[in-house]
């Protein structure tokens, strides 16, 4: 065994044992540095060895041959963590990552959908059956009040208010919030309240908004299959995750009007920084619509 795959070894070996580190990002250090080692051997160096000239020769490397930022970061953490043990090990020194920084990652923007793919997918359900109305009324929920999913399947009938038109809910950190539902919102809850949860329920009694057929409180996963599916009777194509209702509930909001700290107060976010991204998914919308429509776009 070399020296450079000795001194790989413990290090994987500590930050294992120190972390516990999933060994597919085990498997993730051990490839940045083998890397690394053959780039700093081709130069007459070896890890131990390697100079901050090294490093950076290595990178710039990787920045000709168009690697991606967040790769290019990720090796940076990996090379950083890797010398600081040799650092605290007593085997170097002197530090060949100092005063390097990584590269600057864009924040990327969430997936959203444009209102007409959102009209699309909330007529999707089979409003004449007993589990359509629920997903419809969901779904209305969802999109009119921009609760994350793990908040809409946990809502209990409490804190529901349909003769004022908001719900209470209890978010991140236990931060309580009232989100307004809006008539549309109102009017699919009360068809479902009336015609659908008693069938659901057949007798049986639940705190739970949203119920099966069994009578239990919806999961996050059962109702992530459910936007799944009426998405694709929708023709929605757009990417999907749980949150993209909630995005659009943000993005619409602010496309047509509505002020930064608002929509911070009926997101939950803590912080207004969070919530400042809607305006990038705003501004690259209205850009997109710009190149499309516009003769010289």
């Amino acid at each position: 065994m070399d020296r450079d795959t000795s001194l790989v070894d413990a290090f994987l070996d500590n930050i294992w044992l120190e972390s516990g580190l999933s060994r597919n990002t085990l498997d993730a250090y051990r490839s940045d540095l083998g890397k690394f080692s053959e780039f700093a051997s081709k130069n007459g160096k070896s890890l131990e060895k390697a100079s901050r000239e090294t490093v950076q020769s290595y990178l710039a490397e990787r920045m000709k041959k168009t690697f991606s930022a967040r790769s290019t970061a990720r090796t940076v953490t990996t090379l950083r963590r890797f010398y600081g043990y040799l650092i605290r090990e007593g085997i170097l020194s002197s530090d060949p990552m100092q005063d390097i920084k990584s590269p600057h990652i864009g924040r990327s923007l969430p997936d959203s959908l444009s209102e007409d793919d959102v009209e699309s997918l909330l007529q999707a359900p089979d409003t004449g059956k007993t589990l359509g109305l629920r997903d419809r009324a969901m779904l209305e929920t969802l999109y009119a009040t921009g609760l994350r999913v793990s908040e809409l399947v946990n809502l209990d009938a409490g804190s529901l208010d349909r003769t004022v038109g908001v719900v209470r809910v209890i978010g991140k950190g236990g931060r309580e919030r009232l989100v307004p539902m809006g008539d549309v919102c109102l009017d699919w809850l009360d068809r479902y309240f009336r015609e659908s949860r008693p069938v659901l329920l057949d007798g049986r009694i639940s705190d739970s908004v949203f119920v099966t057929s069994r009578g239990k409180a919806m999961t996050r996963q059962a109702f992530w299959q459910l936007i799944k599916r009426h998405a694709a009777v929708a023709g929605v194509r757009s990417s999907l995750s749980p949150h993209t209702l909630r995005h659009a509930f943000a993005t619409h909001l602010i496309n047509h009007g509505a002020d930064l700290r608002s929509v911070q107060m009926l997101l939950g976010h803590s912080d207004l920084s969070t919530t400042q991204i809607y305006t990038h998914v705003a501004r690259e919308r209205l850009k997109s619509i710009h190149q499309t429509h516009h003769p010289r776009g």
